[in-house]
Formats: C-alpha cells, sequence, structure tokens
C-alpha cells in the first residue's frame, strides 16, 4: 500500500491569492498564515477561527446592522458575539481610512 500526500492550497480570504506562508500560531495553538501579495490589505489570518466575532462576515454584518440602526445589544445578541466585540469592530471601522 503507497501512502498519498493531499496538498490542500490555502487561500487569503481578503484577495484570494494563494501566496500564502505559514506565520506561527494562535494563543489556541491554530495555525496563521500571511498573504504575500504587497497589494492586499490582509496581514495575517486563520483559517478556523474559534470565535464567531472574529469571523470577517460577523463584523461585515454587525457594521450593517450599525448603518441600519440596530444598537450594540441588539447587534451582539442577534449574532451571539459580545457587546465588546460589536464596540470594537465598529470603533475600527470609524477610524480606517477606507471607510471614509
Amino acid at each position: 500500500m503507497v501512502s498519498q500526500m493531499v496538498l490542500e492550497s490555502v487561500l487569503c480570504p481578503t484577495c484570494g491569492g494563494d501566496d500564502v506562508v505559514k506565520h506561527g500560531q494562535s494563543g489556541e495553538g491554530k495555525q496563521r498564515y500571511k498573504c504575500r501579495n504587497s497589494d492586499c490589505s490582509r496581514c495575517t489570518f486563520i483559517r478556523d477561527y474559534a470565535y464567531r466575532g472574529y469571523l470577517p462576515d460577523v463584523k461585515q454584518q454587525s457594521a450593517d446592522m450599525a448603518i441600519n440602526g440596530s444598537g450594540t445589544r441588539d447587534t451582539a445578541r442577534v449574532l451571539k458575539i459580545s457587546r465588546t466585540t460589536v464596540t470594537e469592530t465598529l470603533k475600527k471601522r470609524s477610524s480606517s481610512p477606507s471607510s471614509q
């Protein structure tokens, strides 16, 4: 019996590029990756986040809910994340140069 190795490509969640290298581990021991595309705004990422609040889709949903008038408590309850995460996500979005 011959053992076969399967290579799974890792794509950057921001730019979709495959120029990605391993970049250490998180505190929980999950593999961290770094996108080497110079045009990509993403520095590092983890493929399988342990906490929903770190997912880009959830961050986008919290921003969308804020624009539509939902409060931080409502947003946190609906998305099943902490109020602090919602507040910090909104602070980061309002101070980033791409949001202006």
